[in-house]
């Protein structure tokens, strides 16, 4: 399908010009070359925020200049969303301008136990939709959230770890990109705080995502993904209590 402008509307923010992609690059990831640093904005549900009705997440996800460069959606039924709450499974498309999906995620249903290996958490990453190029996986910790991003080989590229409180009153709470070996850090992803009237009666959050310009763009993806899996198991509402005490 060939590229369509579209035409934003007075305040609303304008859709990233597409780049030239590189060689080997999946389509839609040629974004990822000119970024290194991404904003994701989850649109607030006024039904969920009024009855705390599970709906499906939706996401923007925008530029450092404030141009969107993809739209994120939560692809689930009803029953998975009121039943299972944050553990629940997923998929989720994340889409172009043109509305074509370059990035697919998918997230198997498991409980969250950090006595439970058998229960760590992960996200496969696809791009494009069909061909997995990373994963983000949890790994066991007695009271840290830590993962691993993995290529689609299995080999470990970059490692996460975050607070041991997943919460901070009127700050940011930031989980460190670490490299392989958790010696350097290389970037971090920030849940930034949106004020407390949005805090308290809704689970839209705002995430802020920083790595390196050269980082391959098959590892932004991921980096990317980890934001969802992390937005899930610890900042989105059960019921109207959300996971805001520990990280287990």
């Amino acid at each position: 399908m060939a590229y369509q402008p579209v035409t934003s509307q007075p305040g609303q923010a304008t859709w990233m010009p597409v780049p030239s992609a590189p060689p080997g690059c999946p389509p839609g990831l040629e974004y990822m070359t000119q970024i290194d640093q991404l904003l994701v904005k989850q649109q607030v549900e006024l039904l969920e925020a009024f009855t705390g009705f599970e709906t499906n997440n939706k996401y923007k996800i925008m530029n450092s200049q404030g141009q969107k460069v993809y739209f994120a959606a939560e692809d689930n039924d009803c029953c998975s969303r009121q039943c299972c709450g944050n553990i629940r499974s997923f998929e989720m498309k994340i889409m172009d301008n043109s509305q074509n999906e370059v990035i697919h995620l998918s997230r198997p249903l498991r409980c969250m136990h950090c006595m439970w290996v058998c229960c760590l958490q992960e996200l496969e990453v696809q791009s494009p939709p069909g061909t997995t190029v990373g994963w983000v996986k949890q790994t066991w910790h007695p009271f840290l959230p830590k993962f691993v991003v993995q290529s689609a080989a299995g080999e470990t590229v970059l490692t996460i770890e975050g607070p041991c409180l997943n919460c901070s009153f009127c700050g940011d709470v930031e989980f460190d990109v670490m490299s392989a070996d958790e010696t350097s850090k290389v970037g971090k992803i920030s849940k930034q705080w949106s004020g407390l009237a949005r805090e308290m009666f809704t689970d839209a959050d705002n995430f802020g995502i920083q790595f390196p310009m050269d980082l391959d763009v098959k590892v932004k993806a991921c980096l990317l993904g980890a934001v969802f899996l992390i937005d899930f198991m610890f900042f989105e509402q059960v019921g109207n209590q959300e996971q805001q005490n520990t990280v287990w």
